[in-house]
């Protein structure tokens, strides 16, 4: 599995840059990462922002898994939903990527990598209850993603869409970062612990805490720096010098992007990148 440190090249969908309401958003991101010479590119024939949603995961230099992009949040009787589907065999043709594909129903966001690892909320667990049963999903996992550890955590019902990525990311194989707000929760840390996993904690001191809090952890990681979200509270610069703490090997490597544009649709940089190794 490729991991994100791994990754070298980042891709946003072109709607980032011509939808008015993520005008200063786009802006930042692009003059950051022309500054830093990173390498970036857009996906055409998206219809919506989250590109990690529905691109393909990366297994090795040549593999993409194409699962089956079908959120039941996208299923909803309010009008225009659907039209906010994006076919990802439509963006992958476009750009000339072939992707193995399966039948396994997932979002990108709720697939957190390392090499060896994938932790995923336990909602796959009900997107897939008709084909799998959980004993079955989790080897069906295992064999498509080629790891050896699946970890399945609770759904954290405050967020609709049962994504792990504002929840946990990994620092390396063997450790991770995850919120404040789950220290005292044994069904979150539990199956983090019986994986073998080393926990650390996101946390703030702060005269009031803020329901952006979430998506410090909802960075973009590529094996050359990382994209942090900030929001102009007085959480940013404390967000800053943890992961700055906990992802030693990117310091001055790190660059604060202003995402208030974006976190009131309920994703940051993660959300709204997809990162593969080229």
């Amino acid at each position: 599995m490729i991991a994100d440190r791994q990754t070298n090249t980042i891709y946003f969908s072109e709607l980032l840059k011509t939808d008015s309401r993520f005008t200063e958003t786009s802006k930042q991101i692009i003059s950051t990462l022309d500054d830093f010479g990173a390498k970036f590119e857009f996906l055409p024939d998206t219809k919506d922002i989250w590109a990690r949603d529905y691109m393909p995961i990366q297994i090795n230099d040549d593999t993409y898994i194409e699962y089956r992009f079908d959120p039941d949040y996208l299923q909803k009787a309010r009008k225009g939903y659907r039209d906010l589907k994006t076919y990802p065999d439509i963006v992958c043709d476009t750009l000339k990527l072939k992707t193995k594909k399966s039948d396994l129903i997932m979002d990108g966001g709720n697939f957190v990598k390392s090499n060896d690892c994938v932790i995923l909320t336990d909602k796959i667990v009900k997107e897939n209850r008709i084909s799998y049963n959980k004993t079955d999903l989790i080897k069906k996992l295992q064999d498509t993603f080629e790891v050896e550890k699946i970890v399945l955590i609770p759904w954290d019902k405050s967020e609709e869409y049962g994504h792990s990525d504002g929840m946990v990311r990994f620092v390396d194989n063997k450790t991770v970062v995850t919120q404040y707000y789950f220290k005292d929760f044994e069904p979150m840390l539990k199956p983090l612990k019986q994986a073998g996993l080393k926990i650390e904690y996101i946390d703030y001191t702060v005269n009031k805490k803020d329901k952006r809090d979430w998506a410090y952890l909802n960075f973009i990681q590529t094996k050359d720096l990382i994209l942090l979200p900030k929001f102009g509270i007085e959480h940013d610069n404390q967000a800053f010098e943890q992961i700055e703490s906990f992802y030693p090997d990117y310091k001055g490597k790190i660059y604060q992007i202003d995402m208030n544009e974006t976190v009131e649709f309920g994703g940051t940089l993660n959300c709204i990148s997809w990162t593969t190794k080229e």
